[in-house]
């Protein structure tokens, strides 16, 4: 989190009457997914959420996984971790694996027509398979003595953030697999002591991807966008309902 928190912003707003594409980030589909009102917030005022705090430690091993993966993509080899899942397939080789890497620059990027949505995002890796198929490959980090797995309501988002990446590399002419995987790694705090290190139980999960949902979602997006008024939260949103019951303190008896 930056030392100041900016509540608005003034570049990247969506205007009805602008010709030019639109840049709309994963985050953001996931944004309107969530809540339409904070999704038209962010893109029509400039408001956005409160950030939270980056999670330093999931980088580190997002970092160091990056770089574990790309000494077997320079060799064209197996990762032992594919071998005992049995997947056949070896780290994807490409000119622009590091942009697509790189959310900040862009990542991957398709212009929607229907809607002048520039959608982009930025992968974790890419597998290749024997079919000569692209894997979508994301990384999570989490410490938890529970089984690992993607059930929790609240993993929904990873699911769709694969789906989106899936759906995007397919535009860009690629063959994709629909098997997208999740390589999650797992913190042990079962260990005598911590000893200046921290050891990780590192699972593959595999996750049957479904990007028919997409379209739809931009076509709505774009929809709720070129409205002059706001939507009405989703009832579930925590931001929202911390905003109305504030209200309700500053000005009680007041119907909003």
């Amino acid at each position: 989190m930056s030392e100041y928190y900016k509540p608005r912003r003034i570049k990247n707003l969506y205007n009805p009457n602008n010709k030019e594409p639109f840049r709309l980030s994963r985050s953001k589909i996931d944004l309107f997914f969530e809540c339409p009102y904070c999704f038209y917030s962010d893109r029509r005022f400039g408001v956005s959420r409160p950030p939270g705090f980056p999670f330093t430690l999931n980088s580190a091993v997002d970092i160091l996984l990056k770089k574990e993966f790309d000494i077997h993509r320079a060799k064209k080899t197996t990762h032992p971790l594919m071998e005992a899942y049995g997947v056949e397939a070896v780290p994807f080789t490409h000119e622009k694996m590091d942009l697509w890497r790189d959310a900040l620059r862009g990542g991957i990027q398709y212009c929607h027509p229907l809607t002048n949505f520039l959608v982009t995002g930025g992968i974790d890796d890419l597998w290749i398979n024997k079919q000569k198929e692209l894997i979508i490959v994301d990384y999570k980090a989490t410490a938890k003595n529970s089984e690992i797995n993607l059930d929790a309501e609240w993993q929904g988002g990873y699911k769709r953030q694969v789906e989106i990446y899936q759906w995007l590399f397919r535009k860009n002419g690629f063959k994709v697999s629909k098997t997208a995987y999740f390589v999650y790694c797992n913190g042990q705090t079962d260990r005598k002591a911590f000893d200046g290190k921290l050891e990780f139980e590192i699972k593959l999960i595999p996750y049957l991807g479904d990007d028919s949902w997409i379209e739809e979602t931009l076509l709505k997006a774009r929809e709720c966008l070129v409205k002059n008024e706001p939507p009405a939260p989703a009832p579930g949103c925590d931001y929202c309902n911390y905003r109305q019951a504030i209200k309700e303190v500053e000005h009680p008896g007041k119907l909003f």
